[in-house]
C-alpha cells in the first residue's frame, strides 16, 4: 500500500473478525500473513482479549492454520503491563484477570498482591468472583489506581454474549466512584505501545480492523492509515453512520494482500 506519506512498512492487524472468526480463518488471512513475511514488512496481530498468552493465541492461531509467531501478538495485557512498567517500575498489582494479564505483569517486573497494592488491574476472565470484585473496591477505596485492560462490555461465547471487563468495571465504578484507565482499544495508546514494540513509525504504519468504533477511531487518533474490512463487526451501511472514515473500506483481508 503506498499512500500519500510513502509505502507502507509496518502493518497492524487485529485477529478476531480480520484473520480469523469463530476458530476458522478467514478466506485470504494465510496469504496475508504469508505476503507480510515474504515482503520482511514488520507486523504486529493485536486483541483486545487479555485472558490469553501471546504462546495460547499463537497455538489457537495455528489450529486454524495460521502462522503468526508469538512475538507478533500484541495483546491488551501486554500494552497494560507496558503501560504500567513506564508509569511506576516495579510496581505492585492485585489482579482480576487470567494467565495472559497475570504473566504479562509479572515479566514486566510487577509484584502481584492483594495487600497495599499501587494498582488495581481488571482484566478479561471467564470466572468472575464476587470475592474478588469485593477485594478491589476495598482496595480502590483503600487508594489504589484503577486501571482496565479494556472497555468491552460484552464478548462473544456460543451461548450468546458474556458479561466482558467493561461490565465488571462499571460495576466496580458504581461501588467507588473511581473510573479506571482503560490502556486497550479503542485508546490509541495500545497502538502507540505495538508501534514502539516493533519500532515503527505512524506515516508508514496500516491498522486493518474490522470495528469503526475501535480499531478504526484509534488507527485514527494513532496518526495511521486505516482500513476497515467487512468480515466483522462494522457493515458496510453502518460506515457513514461514524463521523469519521478510514483510509479505505475492504471486503476482506484477501483485497489487502496485494496492497503490501
Amino acid at each position: 500500500m503506498t499512500t500519500e506519506r510513502g509505502a507502507a512498512e509496518c502493518w497492524l492487524t487485529d485477529m478476531d473478525g480480520v484473520l480469523v472468526h469463530e476458530g476458522q480463518a478467514l478466506p485470504g488471512a494465510a496469504e496475508f500473513l504469508a505476503r507480510l513475511v515474504e515482503r520482511e514488512r514488520r507486523f504486529l496481530v493485536l486483541t483486545n482479549n487479555s485472558i490469553f498468552t501471546p504462546r495460547d493465541l499463537a497455538a489457537r492461531l495455528a489450529r486454524s492454520g495460521l502462522q503468526v509467531p508469538e512475538a507478533s501478538i500484541w495483546t491488551s495485557a501486554l500494552a497494560t503491563a507496558d503501560f504500567l512498567a513506564t508509569q511506576l517500575p516495579g510496581g505492585s498489582a492485585y489482579v482480576i484477570g487470567e494467565a495472559g494479564l497475570t504473566t504479562a505483569l509479572y515479566e514486566a517486573g510487577y509484584t502481584l498482591t492483594d495487600t497495599g497494592p499501587d494498582f488495581v488491574v481488571l482484566g478479561e476472565t471467564r470466572t468472575y468472583s464476587f470475592e474478588a470484585i469485593t477485594r478491589a473496591i476495598r482496595l480502590i477505596d483503600g487508594g489504589a489506581r484503577f486501571i482496565a485492560t479494556n472497555p468491552d462490555v460484552t464478548g462473544p461465547s456460543p451461548e450468546g454474549s458474556l458479561p466482558a471487563t467493561g461490565s465488571v468495571a462499571a460495576l466496580i465504578t458504581a461501588a467507588t466512584g473511581a473510573k479506571p484507565y482503560f490502556v486497550g482499544k479503542p485508546n490509541p495508546m495500545m497502538f502507540r505501545s505495538a508501534m514502539n514494540r516493533i519500532e515503527a513509525h505512524s506515516e508508514t504504519t496500516v491498522m486493518i480492523g474490522d470495528r469503526m468504533d475501535t480499531d478504526v477511531v484509534a488507527g485514527i487518533e494513532a496518526g495511521l492509515d486505516t482500513i476497515l474490512v467487512l468480515t466483522g463487526s462494522t457493515t458496510a451501511a453502518q460506515v457513514a453512520q461514524f463521523p469519521f472514515r478510514p483510509s479505505r473500506v475492504l471486503d476482506s483481508i484477501a483485497d489487502v494482500v496485494d496492497l503490501v
